[in-house]
């Protein structure tokens, strides 16, 4: 087996904790992963994991050898990458895209990178959750609100602003409510990917309102909690870019514009890496371009 091999998968298993989290970043088998680890121990004549059945942590050995073994891994990357991207962008490029923004507004925009970069080849994953993209073998995500990952590079690319809003129909029965404090009179249509989909908060920092509201209807989704505000079933408070096309044809009306809260951001995150892949490079800077100045899904509306 080559060493190259057996200190990748070492690497792979130290920052995954695990053997099976390894070897599924490196696309083997856990068998094949414990083998190449227990290959390179025999040869060094050292222990560099601690197993347990729950854990696996690293010996003092095993620390002071991933530091170097970071960098080897590190320097033969850019060696291969400096050699790859002399023909351009080229290869697979994995990406993690959320899942309401994905199909809106990142879609459109990856079809026309795939028809720009014929060489690059697509596999784009669609989830709200927050994947980890070293561990699950992504090159690229794009996320949208806080950033608590600190393991990776971020790229800011747009604004997004929070709309509160409801159908005609609803406020026409139930009233539009005047200032935040009102919304605990009103039926909410909460998503629950929020960290606290029952708190909706209001204005800027030195002047925030948290609202408690209350409501029947809790979807893992804005695209889902948009449709019922459309339907009538009570008021949403939802990231423009999913309301956008109802709230220009008039199907939903903006609320308390006065008091929205603090802009969000969509933002391009990728590993730290001293070589940045010619892949990844031309992506980010591809949505950079496509997403600069005022978004589209600000426009024509309120």
């Amino acid at each position: 087996m080559d060493r190259l091999d057996e200190i990748n998968a070492f690497a792979a298993v130290a920052d995954a904790r695990s053997f099976t989290q390894g070897a599924r970043r490196l696309g083997v088998s856990s068998a094949q992963i414990s083998k190449m680890v227990a290959r390179l121990e025999n040869r060094l004549g050292a222990r560099l994991l601690n197993r347990t059945t729950r854990d696996v942590s690293l010996t003092d050995n095993g620390r002071a050898y991933l530091e170097r073994a970071r960098n080897l891994l590190e320097d033969f990357e850019t060696l291969e990458g400096s050699v790859r991207d002399q023909g351009g962008p080229r290869g697979l490029l994995k990406i993690s895209a959320p899942v309401s923004f994905g199909a809106s507004q990142l879609t459109p925009a990856i079809l026309d990178f795939a028809a720009a970069y014929p060489q690059v080849s697509l596999d784009v994953s669609s989830t709200d959750r927050m994947v980890n993209l070293v561990e699950e073998g992504f090159d690229v995500g794009v996320r949208i609100g806080q950033l608590p990952d600190s393991s990776v590079i971020a790229r800011k690319l747009a604004a997004v602003r929070m709309v509160t809003c409801a159908s005609p129909d609803y406020l026409q029965a139930a009233g539009a409510p005047a200032a935040p404090e009102d919304l605990v009179r009103h039926e909410a249509i909460l998503d629950n990917n929020i960290k606290d989909p029952w708190v909706w908060t209001f204005g800027a920092q030195n002047h925030r309102q948290d609202v408690r509201v209350h409501g029947r209807l809790t979807f893992g989704g804005a695209d889902a909690c948009v449709a019922a505000a459309r339907r009538g079933l009570g008021i949403t408070r939802t990231p423009a870019f999913a309301a956008a096309d109802d709230l220009r044809t008039g199907r939903l009306i903006p609320l308390l514009c006065a008091y929205e809260s603090q802009l969000i951001h969509v933002h391009a995150v990728y590993p730290h890496a001293r070589h940045l892949a010619a892949k990844v490079r031309a992506f980010v800077d591809f949505l950079a371009e496509r997403y600069a100045g005022e978004p589209v899904w600000h426009q024509g509306w309120g």
